[in-house]
């Protein structure tokens, strides 16, 4: 189904063809670091690209990769800093969604492990997918150096505020495949480096 060309449209054609180009084949995963709560509709709009390009894409964020709240304050309450550190569970990260999405073949996946909302983990609801998907997570600190490696390709917001504490051990703007300026998001455009 063809999408309305509208600028947003337009433009995420243009992101859709740059990812391409540097991974015209093979599962593909693409992160979107727009924060807490700033990278859903850009991403699930992304997506809505790669499949009007013919991609199987599949969406996942790492708001459903939480650790438990009672994990997150075992030692006092949150902070910018334990936020940082504590908020998302990596190994289940890896474990469930991002090592068996890249195995390819009929390996399933997981699009979410934990409900923060509910302070509780989700029934397990496996997935399969073709040899050429795509997979576009968004979230907080997907940028963060222990998740560098696993992204074919990342898009940072760069209008979106970052906390501190990330900013200064991740440097995003700086390992970020491309920078986005969604200051209108009827209109995204490239933002300089």
């Amino acid at each position: 189904m063809m999408l309305p060309p509208t600028p947003r449209v337009l433009f995420l054609r243009q992101l859709v063809a740059a990812i391409r180009r540097d991974a015209p084949a093979g599962r593909v995963a693409v992160a979107v670091d727009g924060g807490r709560i700033g990278g859903t509709a850009f991403a699930d709009d992304l997506a809505a690209v790669f499949r009007e390009a013919g991609a199987d894409a599949f969406r996942a964020s790492l708001a459903g990769f939480h650790t438990s709240r009672a994990y997150r304050t075992r030692l006092g309450p949150e902070t910018p800093q334990s936020h940082y550190r504590d908020a998302y569970d990596l190994v289940a990260l890896r474990r469930v969604l991002l090592d068996p999405f890249r195995l390819g073949g009929s390996a399933g996946f997981q699009t979410a492990a934990f409900d923060e909302a509910r302070d509780q983990p989700v029934e397990a609801r496996w997935l399969t997918a073709g040899p050429d998907a795509v997979l576009v997570v968004d979230g907080e600190f997907p940028l963060r150096p222990s998740l560098r490696g696993d992204w074919n390709a990342s898009v940072l917001l760069v209008n979106i505020p970052q906390p501190e504490a990330y900013v200064e051990d991740a440097h995003p703007r700086e390992h970020a495949t491309f920078l986005v300026d969604e200051s209108d998001p009827a209109q995204p455009r490239w933002a300089p480096r």
